[in-house]
């Protein structure tokens, strides 16, 4: 979803919300190759203190941002034999992470920290003017009526950065959106596509975090491996170009190469095809309207051979149907499912359930608040944090109680 006709500068300068990650560090290997058109004035990580002084070295920003003022007061004395030139201005938590989000030279925001921790950084990025490079599919998750709401107020740019929605975007680019007649969502399968149910019984986190194709952290390689991501991305998808659940489907797409399609309605399927690599749609994103000969493997059609697409199993993958369900529903239940899918998530990578116990625990939290609470439309963020809040204590809660 664009919405802004305004410029870009000739040097864009870029604050990078998850520096550390997978999307940060792909983020950081294009504005390298590519020095002249982009500038990185701010980061903000986590705990990975050592690749962030790595990268302050190497990119020399102004201001960064660390999970707390533990990782603050450690960061500042890594930095002590830096020239005083180089010291950038260092922030810690919450307040942090959206100062340095609004900060006001900045062009545009990369929204890459996972999670619903994402949301509200990436709302004051938003309500200071600044584009946004969504990789943080859990902002609209949570928040989709929110969030679209404020973008249309503040008219800037919301520039999808997951592959899949980085494809639909540019194949309904110079198209009328009445003639969209569907979108094709296509998802790998992860790793146990053709695992029975009762071999799933047993898998470990370990196979998990084992993707075939992509190269991505710890959740939301689980998330790929229970299809709960790429339900999460149904309603990603829903939010960013404004179309109903029953008009977005599926497709698993074990070869990943084509990343998504839009079919219009004369019959004409435009599909988006490359070679799984996250750099490709980050580039777009950040040099959007103009495309970059970004250095990566080329697509080979020869070598690849044949593309197969198959229909999502949601009897061996339920966590992908309880995503379709709150789809159709919203209200307060997207953030419920996404909290309890980050709390079931954690408590499987440590051991503690197993694989089909993460969408036993989401479906008991979502139904438990549907009991409790009901689902209403969230009318401000703080609402909806505090349904995620509760959402995250019922969960840890029934983690304790029944595993």
């Amino acid at each position: 979803m664009v919405t802004s006709d305004n410029e870009y500068p000739a040097v864009k300068n870029i604050v990078i919300l998850g520096s550390t990650g997978s999307i940060g560090r792909n983020t950081l290997d294009v504005v390298r190759q590519f020095p002249n058109r982009f500038k990185v004035i701010g980061l903000a990580a986590g705990e990975n203190l050592s690749l962030l002084l790595k990268q302050i070295q190497e990119f020399n920003p102004s201001v960064v941002c660390v999970k707390s003022f533990h990782e603050a007061s450690k960061l500042r004395d890594m930095l002590a034999d830096f020239p005083d030139d180089r010291h950038p201005e260092i922030l810690w938590s919450d307040n942090g992470y959206c100062d340095i989000a609004s900060l006001p030279e900045a062009h545009i925001v990369v929204s890459a920290i996972v999670g619903a921790a994402g949301l509200l950084p990436t709302m004051y990025a938003i309500r200071a003017g600044k584009d946004i490079a969504l990789a943080n599919k859990e902002t609209l998750v949570i928040a989709g009526s929110l969030v679209t709401s404020e973008v249309d107020r503040t008219g800037v740019r919301l520039l999808p950065v997951d592959s899949e929605h980085n494809a639909i975007f540019q194949a309904m680019e110079g198209h009328k959106r009445l003639h969209v007649r569907r979108v094709l969502l296509t998802a790998s399968g992860g790793p146990f596509l053709h695992f029975s149910r009762e071999e799933l019984e047993h898998v470990t986190p370990q196979q998990a975090l084992k993707h075939p194709k992509w190269s991505m952290g710890k959740k939301i390689t689980v998330d790929s491996a229970t299809l709960m991501n790429k339900g999460l991305e149904l309603i990603e998808a829903h939010w960013l170009f404004r179309l109903p659940p029953d008009r977005i489907d599926i497709h698993i797409h074990p070869e990943s190469i084509v990343h998504s399609m839009v079919e219009y309605i004369d019959g004409s399927v435009l599909a988006h095809l490359a070679v799984p690599d996250m750099r490709i749609p980050i580039a777009y994103a950040l040099s959007y309207p103009d495309r970059l000969p970004i250095q990566i493997p080329r697509l080979n059609l020869f070598e690849v051979g044949k593309l197969t697409f198959l229909p999502p199993d949601e009897t061996r993958f339920p966590c992908l149907g309880l995503a379709k369900d709150v789809c159709r529903q919203k209200g307060t239940l997207p953030a419920v499912l996404n909290a309890a899918n980050e709390v079931a998530v954690e408590a499987f990578l440590e051991g503690r359930i197993s694989f089909y116990g993460i969408p036993k625990l989401i479906e008991h939290v979502m139904n438990e608040h549907l009991k409790l609470h009901g689902n209403i439309e969230p009318t401000s963020l703080d609402a909806i944090l505090q349904v995620d809040a509760w959402a995250r204590n019922e969960a840890r809660s029934y983690v304790a109680r029944k595993f």
